[in-house]
């Protein structure tokens, strides 16, 4: 299985996680929402294929066209790496606190890839 260790960074960067809190406030109240971000903090970087996250998730993939895909799409091309995904298990299906346009950008190149991400 290819990984994306050439486009992905293995850590996420500090942003992301409040990027996920403000997502993640929206499905929990703030307790339990603080609590994620802890654990998404602590949690290893694993590796999960693309195309399992968005079966999971069940989210709708985003064409290379939408304007935050083309710029992940555009930081690949110039050799930027991705910070990883940020995944909480919901009650019925994956949820992508961060990282759902990095997503659809690996997805448009390969959905066979292994993204790295942190997952509670």
């Amino acid at each position: 299985m290819k990984k994306t260790s050439n486009i992905f960074k293995k850590n996420p960067e500090k942003h992301d996680f409040p990027a996920a809190k403000d997502y993640l406030e929206l499905l929990y109240d703030e307790s339990k929402t603080v609590a994620l971000i802890k654990e998404l903090t602590e949690a290893k970087t694993i590796y999960k294929k693309c195309k399992d996250i968005f079966r999971a998730s069940e989210l709708p993939l985003l064409p290379p066209e939408n304007k935050y895909v083309r710029e992940d799409l555009q930081k690949i091309k110039k050799g930027i790496k991705l910070s990883p995904i940020l995944l909480v298990r919901g009650t019925h299906k994956l949820i992508i606190a961060d990282g759902y346009h990095r997503i659809c950008a690996s997805y448009s190149l390969n959905e066979d890839l292994e993204i790295p991400c942190r997952l509670i």
